[in-house]
């Protein structure tokens, strides 16, 4: 079995699956097979002026063998929100490491030891070699909310290595992730302005959310590991506090948006994707945020001033975020049981073991601030719940890898 997991290049169908639309095949031949790559942009927000724009880049990896033929089949068509890997493996082992189970915090810790940087590298060959598709991406206002993957990832990696002592590190990512904040939340909010189109992006995707998710996790590394270790003034934590309103300003606009589509418009199932549980992802990461400035932040008159709104809100949005849980799981009992849709692995599920890790954090945080022990208990639970997602998806992986070296 491991030399087939090993074998990335017959895995590239699996890392340029999309299930939002339709996909352009172009076959490619390199040194180890004659294989049809599918091009992950999906044909419904693909501008038709660039429709031919994957496919050239694919093509260009012919000729391309700098860092070896399959680095480059896979970063041609790696999906911009493969982050969300890292972001899910991070924060359930964050949420078990705050927990006491240290054993399991560390192997999900060594899973991402090695996924961050890879992802890393094939973005960056990506953008190099395969520009073109990587700019169909980033001017669709569909899919270049995706790229805020990067941000809460790099942020939640730097979380878990802080949590292990090593805070100048996670300082560093922070600020890294923070310039990919800046550049990507103007450039983005730009496309969505300028690029967009009446048969374009649909909030009900729920992909536009990982800005929040984004902004939010700055909120979280900066007050509990980066600013500390930086040593900077305590007035300086008045910047996080911002930081977070904006998060949920954006978040409020969002999902009233949101929420008009879903009621009041009428839904398909195959529009019912993993990403819709970012809506109860980005409450819940609004939350750990909101508990980080309560205990971390009062470093003024004036912060501490704002601690009972920031009580409130943050309490608000987390039974918010709860009352989202029920429905987005009859969601998907209506779209696999009732509509039976296949269930089959995408790298999109990533996007259902993040809230739910995201949500265990959050609550373990909540129970401790407020000294309800039952909180404590149910944050345990969905802690368990969320690892076991990991694993199921983890395993989609592995058996969708071992079905493509199968063929």
């Amino acid at each position: 079995m491991l030399p087939a997991l090993l074998d990335v290049n017959r895995c590239i169908a699996l890392l340029t699956k999309s299930p939002l639309g339709k996909k352009d095949a172009v076959p490619i031949k390199d040194a180890f097979s004659t294989r049809t790559i599918a091009m992950n942009e999906p044909a419904h927000f693909r501008r038709e002026s660039d429709a031919s724009v994957p496919a050239t880049a694919a093509r260009r990896s012919v000729s391309w063998h700098g860092a070896g033929p399959w680095i480059g089949r896979t970063a041609a068509g790696l999906d911009p929100g493969y982050f969300a890997l890292v972001m899910a493996t991070g924060i359930v082992s964050n949420a078990f490491f705050l927990d006491g189970q240290r054993a399991l915090s560390d192997a999900l810790f060594a899973v991402n030891v090695g996924a961050y940087p890879w992802l890393w590298l094939l973005t960056l060959v990506r953008a190099a070699r395969f520009w073109p598709a990587m700019r169909v991406d980033l001017l669709d206002p569909g899919r270049v909310f995706l790229f805020f993957t990067t941000v809460a990832a790099t942020d939640v990696f730097g979380m878990s290595i802080g949590l292990r002592g090593f805070a100048g590190v996670a300082l560093i990512l922070w600020l890294v992730a923070l310039v990919l904040w800046l550049a990507l939340t103007y450039f983005g909010f730009a496309v969505l302005l300028f690029h967009n189109h009446e048969d374009g992006a649909d909030v009900v995707q729920g992909g536009w959310l990982n800005a929040i998710v984004g902004t939010q996790s700055l909120v979280i590394v900066g007050g509990a590991l980066a600013l500390p270790a930086a040593h900077i003034g305590r007035q300086v934590f008045v910047v996080l506090p911002m930081l977070w309103a904006v998060g949920l300003v954006l978040y409020g606009i969002l999902v009233v948006l949101l929420c008009q589509r879903f009621f009041f418009s009428r839904i398909e199932p195959d529009q019912v994707a993993p990403p819709l549980w970012i809506v109860m992802g980005a409450a819940a990461i609004s939350v750990n945020a909101g508990l980080i400035l309560l205990v971390h932040g009062g470093a003024t008159p004036f912060l501490v001033a704002l601690a009972p709104f920031l009580g409130g809100t943050t309490l608000a949005v987390w039974a918010w975020a709860t009352w989202w849980i029920p429905l987005l799981l009859l969601l998907g009992l209506w779209k696999h049981g009732l509509h039976r849709r296949p269930l089959g692995y995408s790298p999109l599920f990533w996007s259902i073991v993040f809230p739910l890790g995201m949500y265990a954090a959050a609550t373990w945080r909540l129970a401790r601030f407020i000294a309800v022990p039952a909180l404590a208990t149910w944050s345990s639970v969905m802690a368990w719940i969320a690892l076991a997602a990991w694993c199921a998806t983890a395993a989609g992986l592995v058996v969708s890898c071992w079905r493509n070296a199968a063929r």
